[in-house]
């Protein structure tokens, strides 16, 4: 018999805030400000991949949602639609009928995983920075199926954080059979300049104008100013709301 999950009082708080969060999602702006707050709030990771199938196994849509900067390669390497290694963990789970499933890579690698079902992804985990997955989703239903994929959990994965995956997979899958299947926002009222580009980058690395500033060899007020700029380009008011445009926009990724 599995071990019964009982939930502290905050982790109910921040599962229900989750829960509420995840209702409201429809756009792809929208699903990037969810997973990158109240589901880090309960499950902290560096990157989310999400994956659609069709019935038959085919793959639909892949989106890797992830808060800090991934170099082109690593991005190619983890999300790619032909044999990327979020899409081949998604299949090679889905192939042995075990979700959820998660790897430890601490001391004793593959500990949460006795079956040894990730075991095969080490070397490429390794190479890519990440020592900790956990996957989850929803089996074969007549729309397919869903997928999803957290690399990088700063604690130990255990069965608890899977409960907790498993609580919110419902809303995950919903929200993303929400999204438009193209991205529909439309075009920055102008292209981002290269400085600009860059000021996005690492602001999505989470640095202070100062820090920025400090980094590119110019004033923390010259770093706002170029915010402002940027605010306007894309039409929003803040930071959160400009990293998420470009998100939607694939402005970094380009």
């Amino acid at each position: 018999m599995e071990a019964v999950v009982i939930l502290s009082r905050l982790e109910q708080e921040y599962l229900l805030r989750a829960i509420e969060s995840g209702l409201r999602v429809a756009s792809a702006r929208q699903f990037f400000l969810w997973t990158q707050g109240q589901l880090q709030a309960l499950l902290p990771h560096r990157v989310l991949a999400c994956m659609r199938f069709a019935p038959g196994g085919a793959l639909l849509r892949i989106e890797c949602v992830h808060g800090t900067v991934l170099a082109p390669s690593a991005l190619a390497a983890l999300a790619g639609r032909r044999d990327g290694l979020a899409l081949r963990i998604a299949r090679h789970c889905m192939l042995g009928a075990r979700l959820p499933a998660l790897l430890d890579g601490g001391e004793q690698r593959g500990a949460g995983a006795p079956d040894g079902i990730l075991r095969t992804f080490h070397a490429e985990l390794d190479a890519l920075g990440f020592d900790s997955v956990l996957v989850h989703g929803t089996g074969q239903t007549l729309e397919g199926a869903s997928v999803f994929v957290l690399f990088g959990l700063p604690m130990r994965p255990s069965a608890r954080h899977a409960h907790f995956l498993e609580c919110l997979l419902p809303h995950l899958h919903l929200a993303l059979m929400r999204l438009p299947q193209e991205r529909q926002g439309t075009a920055p009222a102008r292209a981002l300049s290269a400085r600009e580009t860059e000021i996005v980058g690492w602001l999505r690395e989470g640095k202070s104008n100062g820090e920025m500033g400090q980094i590119l060899g110019i004033s923390a007020l010259t770093v706002k100013n170029h915010l402002q700029r940027i605010y306007r380009a894309l039409g929003v008011s803040n930071r959160a709301h400009a990293l998420a445009r470009c998100m939607e926009l694939r402005l970094l990724e380009a």
